[in-house]
């Protein structure tokens, strides 16, 4: 909900925090608010894997808790800011524990599910991703556009505060690894594979933030539809991420190769469908819930494929993955916040999405490409 909320608001924020640029183009405002999202991305990036790295070695329930606090005392900044500048530098701040938190409850939640069900293990804890889209995002949403944009951070700090409590009272006592430090774990990228897949995720799903990030412009400019009908098009690709999260860990853990190679073309057709459609509410609902299922079913096949190739730095890798897929947000949101401000349209951030998505399929080729080479070499010496 922290990360997603500004989608839905960005208009709100535009118009509250930078009323010059507003009453001058709120086109601009818009785009120059989506730096929001790009900065919170960049603090994923920044602190996945120097925080993941950092302490690996103490028990993960306890990172949990401190990580989870973190969150909730940097949301709190996001609400008392008073400036774009501030609220800028919060939203970093802000992004700076998310990754080592996602990547260390998923690490934790593999291993209980034990051997043959890691994807399923990963799925369930993305799964509190996607019922934030079906729930908290319109929420947030609808409470931003009422009671002003700064009521949706209230309800995410509060929701912090509480799960630092839950994470204290119910996740499981679970060991560190002593021996690891943080440049033992900072070795993971000296492997190709781990690049590659980064590269894979990162672009690839960029192409569902393109879209994703100007949701509420798309519905209200391009589909001319009334501010109310944006919290439903969110609840809509909120049910379809949760739909798509739990047949992802399925599909990953029957063929991973097969999951992602399908998933992320199918994610370039119907961000194509979304494009030419998005002129009519229904249509653009539609697709929305479909651009939604087919990015979520990407979500745990990148990260188990990016734990697979990563050796024994499995906490940085787990961690990398949100770096990864916070990359995709990042650049997603500044690409079409970019043609946005270019005057291409609200419609345009949806054909960046097919770009992106297609890069990420090349990037995925390349990956099993080479995997499938190494394996011949070292088969015929045997």
């Amino acid at each position: 909900m922290t990360e997603f909320v500004v989608m839905g608001l960005l208009p709100n924020i535009a118009r509250d925090l930078l009323p010059v640029a507003w009453s001058t183009n709120p086109d601009d405002a818009i785009a120059q608010a989506g730096w929001l999202i790009s900065l919170y991305a960049l603090g994923v990036v920044v602190g996945a894997p120097t925080i993941a790295g950092s302490v690996a070695r103490f028990p993960r329930h306890r990172v949990m808790i401190a990580l989870a606090a973190a969150l909730a005392l940097f949301t709190a900044l996001t609400c008392i800011a008073p400036t774009f500048e501030l609220v800028a530098a919060s939203r970093f701040l802000a992004g700076l524990p998310h990754g080592a938190f996602f990547g260390i409850g998923a690490l934790v939640a593999a291993d209980v599910l034990g051997p043959g069900k890691r994807a399923k293990g990963v799925a369930f804890v993305l799964t509190g991703l996607t019922v934030a889209n079906v729930v908290g995002v319109p929420l947030g949403t609808f409470l931003g556009q009422q009671f002003g944009w700064r009521a949706a951070f209230v309800v995410v700090a509060g929701v912090f505060a509480l799960s630092t409590v839950c994470i204290a009272l119910f996740v499981p006592r679970h060991a560190g690894e002593p021996s690891r430090m943080l440049r033992a774990e900072l070795r993971v990228f000296r492997l190709g594979q781990v690049w590659l897949t980064l590269a894979m995720g990162g672009i690839g799903f960029g192409g569902f933030f393109a879209v994703y990030s100007y949701v509420a412009p798309i519905v209200t400019e391009v589909a001319g539809s009334p501010e109310w009908a944006v919290p439903i098009v969110l609840v809509l690709i909120g049910v379809g991420m949760t739909i798509g999260n739990l047949l992802g860990g399925h599909f990953a853990d029957l063929s991973l190769r097969r999951t992602i190679f399908v998933g992320l073309a199918a994610l370039a057709v119907v961000l194509a469908a979304l494009a030419l459609t998005a002129q009519w509410i229904v249509a653009l609902a539609f697709f929305a819930f479909l651009v939604g299922l087919v990015s979520a079913v990407l979500s745990p096949a990148f990260q188990t494929r990016l734990m697979d190739v990563a050796e024994d730095n499995q906490s940085i890798a787990a961690a990398l993955n949100h770096s990864s897929l916070n990359v995709g947000n990042s650049l997603g949101a500044l690409l079409g916040g970019t043609v946005i401000a270019l005057g291409w349209g609200f419609a345009a951030p949806s054909w960046v999405g097919v770009a992106l998505t297609l890069a990420g399929l090349a990037f995925a080729a390349v990956s099993y490409g080479v995997e499938a080479r190494s394996h011949r070499a070292v088969a015929v010496p045997a």
